[in-house]
């Protein structure tokens, strides 16, 4: 890639936290547990998905998408930020970079649409009871994760490209600690507007039509259980929503909080820290909710447990 001095970009330096390496040695530690706690956890989510016929249905089928999608969203980025925390030459190629940029894209594009995905399942489970297996059966169920991950590749590999076939100004530090689109785009020397523009429309789908599905779907899930004479049955219907809805808020508020709040000219070491915090976290929390807030996904784990138990 051709900058404006003719020179050729084959590597950048992620700057990260290079001016803080005390900072450095703690989040090496920190990001390691919560990188192995995330794959431990999301892996069990699948593992008993997988192994406990009682969990073959449409919500535990999203679910297992959900972890899947954590595990490989968090491996992205995570293993090479541990490798530059301890490395002074903090860099990556620029076909590595690309290859990041466009998989960090797509898997975050891809939970949350998921996310609204998994509402309308809810909605269906609690609105539609009696005609839940028929709405919901395996070959829909495949056709929206489908639906969800063609899609955001699509685009992520749209945005990847428009990015990274402009031409870059002489330095090649990246301000972050990936390949994050923002911080390539500062890079640019030209006019940004089509990526600008990309990623405007993309954010319309990511985004607002989303959080409107899943706002949508809960007044009437609410309408509903309000509207259930048997005690039981509501609390039974809060259960099976209550971990869905607590993902969705912490997924969706770090998202706006992180994106909506005022910029600075200069970026600052507490976003840069808060931005690790959510991608690392995040992540780790989503298995824990699940298991904390769900009675069945408890049972499973007990049963699959005590089957590898008694078979050692």
């Amino acid at each position: 890639m051709e900058t404006a001095n003719d020179t050729i970009i084959i590597e950048f330096f992620l700057k990260g936290f290079s001016s803080y390496p005390r900072l450095e040695s703690l989040l090496f530690v920190l990001c390691l547990v919560m990188y192995l706690i995330t794959l431990v956890g999301n892996g069990i989510i699948i593992a008993i998905s997988i192994l406990d016929s009682h969990l073959h249905t449409p919500m535990y089928f999203f679910l297992s998408n959900l972890s899947f999608l954590d595990i490989c969203y968090t491996s992205t980025f995570i293993p090479l930020m541990l490798v530059n925390f301890l490395s002074k030459r903090k860099t990556i190629s620029f076909i590595g970079c690309a290859v990041q940029m466009c998989l960090s894209l797509a898997t975050g594009s891809t939970e949350c649409i998921l996310l609204a995905m998994m509402a309308y399942d809810r909605y269906v489970a609690i609105c539609h009871p009696l005609r839940y297996p028929i709405i919901m059966n395996k070959r829909v169920c495949l056709g929206m994760a489908a639906f969800s991950w063609i899609l955001s590749f699509l685009k992520s590999i749209m945005e990847t490209v428009i990015a990274m076939q402009m031409p870059f100004c002489g330095h090649k530090v990246v301000s972050h600690f990936t390949c994050e689109i923002l911080a390539i785009l500062k890079l640019i020397c030209v006019d940004t507007s089509l990526n600008e523009i990309v990623m405007l429309v993309g954010s319309i789908m990511l985004l607002p039509i989303p959080v409107m599905l899943i706002f949508i779907s809960y007044i009437f899930i609410l309408s509903t259980i309000l509207r259930m004479n048997s005690t039981e049955g509501r609390h039974k219907a809060i259960s099976t929503c209550s971990a869905h809805l607590t993902v969705v808020i912490i997924f969706y508020g770090t998202i706006i909080f992180m994106y909506m709040k005022p910029k600075s000219k200069e970026a600052q070491i507490s976003d840069e820290l808060f931005t690790v915090l959510y991608a690392v976290v995040t992540p780790m929390l989503n298995p824990i909710i699940y298991s904390l807030r769900n009675k069945e996904v408890k049972e499973a784990v007990k049963k699959v447990l005590r089957k590898s138990f008694f078979s050692m």
